[in-house]
Formats: C-alpha cells, structure tokens, sequence
C-alpha cells in the first residue's frame, strides 16, 4: 500500500515538474493542478494508511484509528486549489485573447526593454 501511495505522489510530481517547464500557460496550469494533487495524495498519507479504521479515538478500546486532521487540512487545500486554479485560467484566458497564442516567450520582453 505505501509503494502504490508513494509511487503515485512521485508520478504525479514528475507530471506537475514536466509540465510547468512547458512554454505554455495552460499546461503550466495543469501542472500546478497535478503538484497540488500530489501534495494532497501526501497529506491524506501522513494520517497512516489503515483500512476500515475509524478517523476518531475510542477511549474505551485499544483499535487502530486514522488521524483525522490530515483528511481536513486536504479539504482545504482541494477548495484553494480549486479557486487559485479558477484564478490562474481566467488570467491565461485573458492572455491569450489578448495576445492570440499562449506562448510564454521572454526573449521578446528583453528585446523590447533594451530598444526602450
């Protein structure tokens, strides 16, 4: 269980890392989006990987439990990711109707403060 956990949150980066190196701003955007799954894939992790365990502490049995606090933090994290993913597209969206391709190329905005 571990391997297949630790082997998705390293496919899912290296995804995410290929991804923003792109010269695009869309698939920089989906690899943000693939990093934030790989971080919340972490966290869910850190609150031990047991099956059919209750997330809260009986006080009166000695059982395995899963540690609930990990399983809140990715709630939140998924709702800012989702909104800061909403974001970033209607930053790149206006982008590219404004430019007509969502090429990223900084050599032009050198070029352009130099002749300036």
């Amino acid at each position: 269980m571990e391997f297949v956990v630790a082997s998705a949150v390293g496919a899912l980066t290296a995804g995410g890392v290929y991804l923003i190196l792109r010269l695009r701003a869309f698939p920089v955007i989906l690899g943000l989006s693939l990093l934030s799954y790989a971080v919340n894939v972490f966290l869910v992790s850190t609150g031990r990987l047991t099956v059919n365990a209750p997330p809260v502490l009986n006080k009166y049995a000695e059982v395995t439990y899963t540690d609930p606090l990990p399983q809140a933090l990715v709630l939140t994290a998924i709702v800012i990711s989702f909104g800061m993913t909403a974001v970033l597209v209607m930053f790149a969206l206006g982008a590219y109707l404004e430019a007509g391709h969502d090429k990223i190329d900084m050599t032009e905005t050198a070029e352009k403060d130099d002749t300036a």
